[in-house]
C-alpha cells in the first residue's frame, strides 16, 4: 500500500475532511500488518504542509510517527533516485494536459516500478496509472 500525502494528512490533521475515515483506515492497515510504502518526496510535501498550515510541533510529531513506523518495520521509505527522477520526468511530459505535481509523477514512477496498485490517499490522479484509492469515500 503506497501512502500519498492525502493519506498522511488525513491521519494527522484533525480538521482534515477525511480525518475520521483516514484514521480508522490507517489503524486497520497497522492491525493487519500491511506493508506501507511512501517516498521522501511525499514526506517532504507532508512535513512542509504541516509546518505551514498547522505548525512546527505538528510537523515534528509527524516526523516521529514516520520514524517509529520505519523502525517498527511497518513503513518502507523509497528515496527518489536518478532513475526514478527520469521516469517521473517522462510521466510529467506524457501528461502535459493534466495538472500533476512533480511529486505525483515520482509517486507514479514508484508505483509502476514496485507493481503497487493501491494508494492510501484521495487524489483521483492516481487513476491515470490504474491505481485504486483507499479508503473508498
Amino acid at each position: 500500500m503506497f501512502v500519498d500525502s492525502g493519506g498522511w494528512l488525513s491521519i494527522v490533521i484533525r480538521t482534515d475532511r477525511y480525518h475520521a475515515e483516514g484514521s480508522v483506515y490507517y489503524r486497520r492497515l497497522l492491525d493487519e500488518r500491511t506493508e506501507l510504502i511512501t517516498s521522501d518526496y511525499v514526506l517532504d510535501e507532508v512535513i512542509t504542509r504541516l509546518r505551514y498550515d498547522v505548525g512546527h510541533e505538528a510537523a515534528k510529531r509527524f516526523i516521529q510517527l514516520v520514524e517509529k513506523a520505519i523502525e517498527g518495520g511497518v513503513l518502507r521509505l523509497v528515496y527518489v533516485d536518478e532513475s526514478i527522477w527520469y521516469e517521473a520526468v517522462q510521466v510529467f511530459l506524457q501528461y502535459a494536459d493534466v495538472r500533476l505535481s512533480f511529486t505525483d509523477c515520482t509517486s507514479f514512477a514508484i508505483l509502476q516500478r514496485l507493481g503497487v496498485m493501491e494508494v492510501f490517499g484521495y487524489d483521483a490522479h492516481f487513476g491515470l496509472v490504474g491505481a485504486m484509492l483507499q479508503p473508498v469515500v
